[in-house]
C-alpha cells in the first residue's frame, strides 16, 4: 500500500518538533464528536476523487463504517501526500487514512491504529517492453527489513541495470528502490503516482514500483498496456500493514478507532470492501 511510505529526513525533523510541541500542549483527552481525516483523493482504488468532487474508494467507504460505529461525525479532506504527517502533528487534521504503512520509523513521530489492510508491492512495465516477464513474474516473495543477498532481487538488479525506475517520492517503496537499485539504475521521483504512470505509458521511464493493488487500477486506466514484471514483494519489509495515523497524544481516539477496525474485521466489512475495490482480500 501509498502505499507504504516514509518521510524524508527534513519532514521527519519538522514532524518531530511539531509532535513534541503538540503533545506538551495537550493536557486532557478530547470529547471526540467530530474527526477530520485526510486522504490524497488520488490513489485509486484506496481513495479517489469522484467527478462531483466527493471522495470515494476503499478507504472513504471504510471510514464511513468506522465513524458510524464510533458515533462521531467525520470530515474527509484531500491533501498532498508529502505534507500529511507534518500537518497531522501540527493539528491541521486528526487522522491520516492514505494506505499509510505502519513502520518503526514513523512510530517515532506519530501513533497508529491496528492495521486494516496488508498488501504487496511490485514492479510494472509496458507489456511490450523487453523488461516484461522478468524472472519471478507471477510469484510472491516475502522479505524482512534489512534483507540482503536475496536471489530474486539480485536477478532483478541484473535485468534492470541501466534502466529508469519511477517512484512516488517519500514512500517506503522509494527507500526500497534506492537501497536496492539506486546504484545500478536511474531513480526518478514523482509527486504523485498518476504523473509517474503517465511517463511509463509514454516510454519516458522503463519501470515503476508501487503497491500492487494500486498498480492493478493503473493497468485498467492504461487500457491494458502495462503489466507486472518480477515477483510481488510482501513480508514485513514495508511495515506491518496499513493503519490510521494519529497524533501520539490522542490515545483515546486511537483506541476508539481500534475497536471500530476490529469490528470491521470481525464482521467481514473489510473483506467485503476489499473485494469490491481491489478484487482481492487485503484483510491483514
Amino acid at each position: 500500500m501509498k502505499f507504504t511510505r516514509i518521510l524524508t529526513a527534513g519532514a521527519l525533523a519538522l514532524a518531530s518538533l511539531s509532535a513534541a510541541a503538540l503533545t506538551a500542549s495537550v493536557a486532557t483527552a478530547k470529547d471526540w464528536k467530530t474527526v477530520t481525516i485526510t486522504l490524497e483523493g488520488a490513489y485509486a482504488p484506496w481513495n479517489l476523487t469522484n467527478p462531483d468532487g466527493t471522495l470515494g474508494g476503499f478507504e472513504p467507504e471504510l471510514a464511513k463504517y468506522l465513524c458510524d460505529h464510533m458515533k462521531v461525525e467525520c470530515k474527509l479532506v484531500a491533501s498532498d501526500w508529502d505534507g500529511m504527517i507534518p500537518a497531522l502533528t501540527a493539528g491541521k487534521y486528526d487522522v491520516i487514512m492514505d494506505a499509510l504503512s505502519i513502520t518503526e520509523e514513523r512510530k517515532k513521530i506519530i501513533d497508529f491504529t491496528i492495521p486494516y489492510a496488508h498488501t504487496h508491492a511490485a514492479f510494472a512495465t509496458a507489456k511490450d517492453s523487453p523488461l516484461a516477464n522478468a524472472t519471478g513474474t507471477g510469484t510472491v516473495i516475502k522479505l524482512d527489513p534489512g534483507a540482503t543477498g536475496v536471489k530474486e532481487i539480485d536477478s532483478l538488479k541484473e535485468a534492470f541495470a541501466g534502466k529508469t525506475i519511477g517512484i512516488q517520492a517519500a514512500t517506503v517503496y522509494s527507500k526500497f528502490i534506492y537501497d536496492n537499485f539506486g546504484s545500478i539504475a536511474t531513480v526518478r521521483e514523482y509527486k504523485t503516482g498518476a504523473e509517474r504512470d503517465l511517463d511509463l505509458e509514454s516510454g519516458r521511464i522503463d519501470l515503476v514500483f508501487d503497491d500492487a493493488v494500486y498498480l492493478i487500477s493503473a493497468f485498467e486506466k492504461s487500457n491494458g498496456t502495462l503489466a507486472f514484471t518480477g515477483p510481488e514483494i510482501g513480508g514485513t519489509i514495508f511495515g506491518s500493514g496499513e493503519g490510521l495515523g494519529l497524533r501520539q497524544a490522542d490515545t483515546d481516539l486511537r483506541d476508539m478507532f481500534n475497536k471500530a477496525i476490529q469490528s470491521a474485521l470481525d464482521d467481514g466489512t473489510i473483506k467485503t470492501l476489499s473485494m469490491k475495490w481491489f478484487k482481492t482480500d487485503v484483510t491483514p
